[in-house]
């Protein structure tokens, strides 16, 4: 389908794609649809790219015309590419888009940590946990972090947030498009998978028995669990690892950011030459 321009959103023959881009301001409307619809939205010209590149399949396109001739020659001629102004982007999607381009992709399958597992080498290999992180903008730079240094995936406990969110995605500049991840169904259970795969499962958190992470013997297969930005890991996923690990600091202050401590902890315990 060739380009089409957008100006107004009063055509019926459009409705069902633009449909996709309604209401992104609403969070929590917008998390329980896109799953339900089979949907992820893929922000700014470099992440449609990347998107493109690791062969997800695209619903449509909403572009601005500043931004669609960087992408004119990259789009599927059998998608629909919607050129708007500013002023009737920000009138569908509820958002001031700064960077000037959607694209609505199909969502891939959910993938168990079983199916996880089963994908990841036999011999050293590293997992990051995710518990019950809320914020979609902290989920999105752990995994960039993840991918920056060799990880080879991601589990997310039932209460997370969607690693396929628009915001995850952005932060994580598309790196969650290419990074097997899985989402656990029964929590803290399913930690046990992981020690049966052999992993040793490191909790991040502060407690009086921690190994200061400098003096932590990475083992070969592991997998560091990393908690919620409030109160930090639940005490049952505490109590579900096999050691907790501690990053020291000023005592003066008492944490660090999850995602600025998930750096630090990826970073001390790298396999990358």
């Amino acid at each position: 389908m060739p380009r089409i321009d957008l100006d107004d959103l009063t055509d019926p023959e459009h409705s069902g794609f633009l449909r996709d881009y309604t209401s992104l301001r609403d969070v929590q409307l917008r998390t329980r649809r896109e799953p339900a619809e089979g949907l992820f939205l893929a922000e700014s010209v470099e992440v449609i790219r990347r998107a493109l590149e690791s062969g997800y399949v695209p619903r449509s396109f909403l572009i601005s015309a500043a931004r669609y001739g960087e992408l004119a020659d990259e789009l599927p001629a059998d998608v629909p590419a919607f050129v708007a102004p500013p002023h009737v982007v920000e009138e569908l999607t509820g958002v001031d888009l700064h960077r000037g381009a959607l694209g609505s992709f199909v969502r891939p399958a959910p993938r168990s940590v079983a199916d996880l597992l089963a994908q990841l080498p036999s011999g050293p290999a590293r997992l990051v946990v995710l518990e019950d992180i809320a914020d979609a903008t902290n989920v999105g730079a752990i995994v960039r972090s993840v991918a920056a240094f060799g990880v080879d995936g991601v589990v997310v406990s039932p209460r997370c947030a969607d690693p396929l969110y628009r915001r995850s995605v952005r932060v994580s500049m598309g790196t969650v498009l290419h990074l097997p991840w899985a989402r656990a169904t029964s929590w803290p259970q399913d930690l046990d998978l992981l020690r049966e795969a052999g992993f040793t499962v490191a909790a991040l958190a502060l407690s009086d028995d921690a190994v200061a992470l400098g003096e932590f013997a990475a083992p070969d297969r592991l997998a560091f669990l990393l908690g919620t930005e409030g109160d930090g890991l639940s005490r049952r996923a505490v109590a579900a690892a096999d050691v907790v690990v501690r990053i020291p600091m000023d005592p003066r202050v008492d944490s660090l950011n999850v995602a600025a401590a998930s750096a630090v902890a990826l970073w001390e315990t790298r396999v990358l030459s």
